[in-house]
């Protein structure tokens, strides 16, 4: 994780798939789409939201 994470991958791909979820789960479980491909810009709500389903710290889903 700290390798993908340290070359410029999205975090929200990483802790996804660190945590074994599939695009279409993580959306159902926080009814959004197409975040990691930067087609829609995250509002605070969602990305917390995102952060609880992939249980993680908001801050780490933030760039740096």
């Amino acid at each position: 994780m700290v390798e993908k994470l340290s070359s410029g991958e999205h975090p929200i791909k990483v802790f996804r798939e660190y945590r074994g979820l599939s695009q279409s789960l993580l959306a159902a479980k926080v009814d959004i789409s197409q975040i990691e491909k930067f087609e829609r810009q995250g509002t605070a709500k969602i990305l917390k939201a995102i952060a609880n389903a992939l249980k993680v710290d908001l801050e780490d889903l933030l760039d740096k």
